[in-house]
């Protein structure tokens, strides 16, 4: 297949497009965003080879080519139009900083320019963050733990265009709602690329440890170039400059009660009364600037499923542009049973309550049991607002049911436009209940195109585009007797190891690879089979048999995908950056919502892979012209 160059030409959305390849109507002229600097980057790929990697952005005129400086000495001849990647002759363990700048009509223009030291002792293959690892612990009960990396999320906290690193420290003994136990306390801090701690967040005794009950969403949501951090506190939290929230002695963890009929403790460290908040910190000091009672507030367990807090203790949370224009925070509590959904604005001093959804609320009544352990974000309706994808519904910009599916809870769901053909956004998810297997449906009416249905509980599924014979996003899960094409056909047969865990564009090709456990999988289309690409040695990955990175997505660097994952001795983060040569160059992804909301909601429940509101793969190669914001020249 003969190569083109591709350019984004402006923000996504900004050229007229096809009714039938119509998507999300966000007016970019007014939707409040983030100012991103040009995120170079530099790898040392082997000892005499350096890789700088740097971002093209959408107020960069198509035009723009880009110089590439060691030291103050130009590298590049000619500025680079096609990629925007660069590899070194740089032989030298010297500490080096390299410099991109942007090259418009023969003139560099110092538009965004962008730096980065690569330190003499750099590892190859990596950009390694050093942690400040929290001291182990000892529960009432007298079990000592210890702590490791978990999920992360990125913001810029300070207004520098650079992304900072938001973590979770998770204890030893965290634990899954259904289980029983004390944990060790939760830790959030954030680091600067360099590996310089900002902050800690102490979340106290009184918030449980594990993948349910801290969602922490990292987004500026006032609009001053600095990033927030929302998420649930209570009683004993200690902010970043050590101020404690509420009442310091408070201590709600249950002793727990013998059954010998289990010969197991019942309730032990649970907590089920208590006051519990929302707090906003700044994500500059770590200081608590606003915090409320928590909205959905647990009042009385049982009416949530269960007396031992399973149900009453599922939390999610998301961003989403309501109204169109200011991002806008989503706290949920529910999805087995009973769902509540609180948004709230911030607008640098306060935080107001914009509207609660309750599925106990009449008329709302078929929204109940629809969760899922993950949510997705974007606008559905072409309205310019968000809406959520609640698993097996969907709630509009204000507040309102959408629809309901009544296909139930489910562990792994997808949203992005699976097929060029069609108009809008569409959803692949996958149920438990044994019934309704896995369906693709179109996201803005629930109505289903394809459903694969199943007497399993189906627990995870994928879509990513892997194979250019098809057209569209391809689509697998656990119980979908292969991999099929936007059609629901079979294009390959069920194999034994079908990655159906994280995907990252990586290997330089608008195919998607997929990331499982500590590999980056590509498909073989032409043999129908999965083939390792890339192994991450000397790190883990988290949450069990669900094996996450901290974080996979764009973060720093060109158009693909980097993967932010932990050493083996916890003691620092790995973000592993692509060094594979590139024909392609486009806009950074993270400047599409639907996009950057997916990677400030990976950290929610089982963490899901980025996806775009566009469709994004090797169809794009086939189109003419101008496609969907897309020019294709040579």
């Amino acid at each position: 297949m003969r190569r083109i160059a591709i350019y984004l030409s402006c923000i996504f959305m900004l050229l007229p497009v096809a009714t039938m390849t119509a998507q999300p109507g966000y007016n970019y002229s007014k939707l409040q965003r983030e100012k991103l600097n040009r995120g170079v980057v530099a790898i040392r790929e082997n000892p005499s080879e350096v890789i700088v990697s740097w971002r093209y952005l959408s107020s960069d005129p198509i035009q723009t080519g880009f110089n590439v400086y060691r030291d103050g000495k130009k590298l590049t001849d000619t500025p680079i139009t096609v990629s925007t990647l660069f590899r070194d002759k740089n032989n030298s363990q010297k500490t080096a900083v390299y410099e991109v700048r942007p090259v418009l009509k023969g003139k560099e223009t110092h538009h965004i320019d962008g730096t980065y030291t690569l330190p003499g002792n750099a590892p190859l293959g990596y950009l390694e963050i050093p942690l400040q690892k929290p001291a182990d612990g000892v529960t009432p009960a007298g079990d000592t733990y210890t702590y490791s990396p978990n999920d992360a999320s990125i913001g810029d906290v300070d207004g520098d265009g650079e992304y900072e690193i938001i973590l979770k420290w998770d204890p030893s003994n965290s634990h899954d709602n259904a289980h029983e136990g004390y944990t060790g306390e939760v830790y959030i801090d954030c680091y600067r690329i360099n590996g310089e701690q900002l902050w800690r967040i102490n979340l106290g005794k009184n918030i449980r440890a594990g993948a349910h009950y801290t969602q922490f969403m990292v987004y500026d949501l006032d609009g001053d170039d600095k990033a927030e951090v929302v998420m649930r506190t209570a009683d004993g939290t200690v902010d970043g400059k050590g101020k404690v929230i509420g009442n310091a002695d408070a201590d709600y963890r249950e002793a727990g009660t013998f059954d010998p009929s289990r010969n197991q403790m019942m309730k032990q460290g649970r907590i089920l009364k208590g006051k519990e908040y929302l707090t906003v910190f700044s994500g500059d000091t770590g200081e608590a600037l606003h915090t409320i009672d928590y909205i959905p507030a647990r009042g009385n367990v049982a009416d949530w499923g269960d007396a031992k807090g399973n149900r009453s203790d599922r939390f999610l949370a998301c961003v989403a542009y309501l109204d169109g224009v200011h991002p806008s925070v989503v706290m949920c509590r529910g999805y087995y049973t009973r769902t509540v959904l609180a948004a709230f604005d911030w607008n640098g001093k306060e935080l107001k309550n914009r509207w609660v959804f309750d599925s106990n609320h009449p008329g709302c009544e078929q929204y109940a049991g629809q969760g899922n352990h993950n949510l997705r974000v974007g606008d559905v309706d072409d309205d310019g607002c968000d809406e959520i994808i609640y698993g097996s519904c969907a709630i509009d910009h204000n507040g309102k049911g959408l629809y309901s599916t009544r296909m139930g809870h489910g562990d792994a769901i997808h949203l992005t436009h699976f097929d060029p053909s069609r108009k809008g956004l569409q959803v692949w998810d996958c149920h438990e209940n044994k019934r309704d297997g896995s369906t693709y449906r179109d996201a803005a009416t629930g109505e289903v195109l394809l459903q694969l249905k199943s007497n399993t509980d189906v627990g995870r599924c994928m879509a990513a585009d892997i194979d250019p014979t098809h057209p569209g996003v391809e689509m697998w899960s656990g119980d979908s007797q292969g991999i099929r094409n936007v059609k629901g056909e079979i294009i390959a047969p069920k194999m034994r190891k079908m990655p159906t865990n994280m995907a990252v564009w990586w290997d330089g090709d608008l195919l998607r690879e997929l990331l499982d456990r500590n590999m980056i999988i590509k498909y073989d289309w032409e043999n129908k089979k999965f083939v390792p690409l890339v192994k991450f040695t000397g790190t883990l990955f988290n949450n069990g048999t669900k094996s996450n990175p901290c974080l996979q997505g764009d973060i720093i660097g060109d158009w693909r995908e980097e993967v932010l994952v932990r050493s083996e001795d916890n003691a620092s983060l790995r973000l592993y950056v692509s060094t594979i040569p590139t024909e392609y160059r486009f806009h950074t992804f993270l400047e599409e919502p639907i996009y950057r909301i997916s990677i400030a909601t990976q950290n929610v429940g089982y963490n899901q892979p980025t996806q775009p509101g566009f469709y994004f793969g090797p169809d794009l190669i086939k189109m003419k012209g101008t496609f969907r914001g897309y020019q294709f020249a040579k």
